[in-house]
């Protein structure tokens, strides 16, 4: 498919330097008595363009959100408010438009919308970062869906200041979805065919007013259509650096009685070849990462679908992750060692920790009070998640490594801060870590995040020992008063179900917290 191009808004010279390295600390630096030491880290306040919010998107929802420069990119308000046409995919969660922000050298840049005659109005958000500084991102246009009469929603292509439109199937939508240093970008298009259970109506607008979604794989100018596992449509969402590519897709267009939509299952994508990856027993299934080995990690519903368990697919071979004794868990991150992270359910009351699966090991990595839940792991085993604190409301994030114990990342930062860390999503292999915020007069509420960038600092100060220590000691006494953690058995949380994961993927593109179907550390 023909693409089109757009001068971009962006002087030339922001993105000549996207390759340069930025200055960090090196990561393994131990101490004098050769136990290794946490970092400290500067903090960045990403800031906004004008309005209440930032946002760093989840790590299981494509990306890479940071490359190996350093550089970040994300979602920022404007002062616009938003219109009664605007896409609630593009746009959510408001009050006010969206613009893509790049985060580089220091700076928080605004790179618009498209086309540049429509910029105020419409929304835009990145949804990838290669190594040369190639972004893709999805922005809303001047022109109505027929179908939805809401804006079009366009994936585009960032290249030198210069953006092109990835085009369509020969529907009315796109979305992009992750990107690669090979400048492949894949995600989904509508094409004109009309499909009642269309993947992009049910999990995103909520009717099935649309025509077929069918995931995509773009390169130079081309849009491929990666095709199906027997039914109408398709979700292509992470893409490594060889060209694999996993999604999920329609295995037959017959509704189950459970799901209410035709059975899902996640797929595997090589040189033209969709395999299907299966279930655990259940009719609905879908990825959350695949690595650079071509593995797959994700969940999938078991027998009656009721429960789900997360999963580790690779070579042909799709096995259940198990869980910590309760009824469900999630398979959120994997790095190219094949080790994994995500969630799963503790017995008897329903609560849930950050898990970590390594080497056929299921290790918990316990809590800062209450409950957690692990969004990432690096090449080098440090993991990055959110925590709830004992009073089962404060989100604090949380950094992992090292054989533990979990250290709650605001004793690893410069204090008194603006900032209060709650959501860390994305951690790179530098050690830089990205995520969302709570700044200073801000209740949590969904109109006031801020994306923060942490950068190491070297080795931790007596302040910092002391802080982390103070926090590990009044966790222990919550526990030992906590009796069993009777608030936890109130609370009774557990993570977003397969099917709702989709439908945040879809429809709440921006994963700030209050805002998902489900709870969510």
């Amino acid at each position: 498919m023909k693409s089109r191009t757009w001068k971009w808004m962006i002087p030339l010279f922001l993105f000549a330097a996207l390759a340069m390295p930025l200055g960090i600390a090196a990561q393994d630096n131990p101490s004098s008595n050769n136990q290794p030491k946490h970092q400290k880290y500067k903090v960045i306040d990403l800031g906004t363009f004008g309005g209440p919010s930032s946002n760093i998107n989840d790590s299981a929802n494509g990306g890479p959100y940071i490359n190996s420069s350093g550089d970040v990119v994300g979602s920022a308000q404007t002062t616009t408010s938003l219109s009664g046409l605007s896409n609630p995919y593009e746009c959510f969660p408001g009050p006010n438009v969206n613009h893509t922000l790049l985060w580089h050298n220091g700076q928080s840049i605004d790179l618009g919308a498209f086309p540049p005659n429509d910029q105020n109005c419409s929304g835009s958000n990145a949804v990838g970062i290669n190594d040369a500084g190639e972004i893709t991102f999805q922005s809303e246009t001047g022109m109505i869906d027929p179908l939805l009469g809401v804006k079009q929603l366009r994936s585009a292509f960032l290249r030198h200041g210069h953006a092109i439109d990835l085009g369509t199937l020969g529907g009315n939508a796109t979305g992009s979805l992750s990107i690669n240093n090979q400048s492949q970008v894949v995600g989904f298009s509508l094409n004109a065919i009309p499909d009642p259970y269309s993947l992009y109506g049910v999990f995103f607008e909520g009717s099935g007013n649309s025509t077929q979604m069918r995931g995509f794989l773009w390169k130079n100018g081309s849009m491929r259509d990666l095709g199906t596992l027997g039914g109408p449509d398709t979700l292509a969402a992470f893409l490594s650096q060889s060209g694999q590519i996993a999604g999920l897709s329609y295995t037959n267009s017959i509704p189950n009685p459970t799901t209410g939509v035709p059975t899902v299952d996640p797929f595997f994508w090589d040189r033209g070849r969709m395999i299907d990856i299966g279930t655990l027993g259940g009719v609905f299934g879908g990825p959350n990462r695949m690595n650079n080995r071509g593995q797959v990690v994700g969940q999938s519903n078991l027998a009656g679908d009721v429960n789900f368990h997360a999963f580790l697919w690779e070579r042909g071979v799709l096995r259940d992750l198990g869980t910590l004794g309760g009824s469900t868990s999630q398979a959120i991150s994997i790095n190219d060692a094949g080790d994994v992270v995500g969630v799963a359910d503790l017995p008897g009351d329903g609560t849930h920790d950050a898990l970590l699966w390594k080497n056929r090991r299921m290790i918990d990595l316990g809590n800062l009070g209450q409950t957690s839940f692990a969004h990432d792991i690096n090449n080098g085993g440090q993991i990055v998640g959110a925590s709830r604190l004992a009073d089962g409301t404060t989100v604090h994030a949380f950094l992992w490594e090292n054989g533990g114990p979990m250290v709650d990342l605001n004793d690893l930062i410069p204090q008194p801060s603006s900032l209060t860390l709650a959501y860390a999503e994305v951690i790179s292999d530098r050690g830089i870590i990205t995520g969302n915020a709570i700044p200073a007069g801000c209740n949590g509420g969904d109109s006031c995040f801020h994306a923060f960038v942490l950068i190491p600092d070297g080795d931790c100060d007596a302040d910092n020992e002391a802080r982390i220590a103070a926090t590990q000691n009044r966790i222990t006494a919550e526990h030992v008063a906590g009796a069993n953690h009777p608030a936890r058995a109130q609370r009774g949380d557990s993570p977003l179900t397969p099917i709702e994961r989709v439908r945040s993927m879809m429809r709440q593109r921006y994963h700030l917290p209050g805002q998902l179907t489900g709870p969510r550390d």
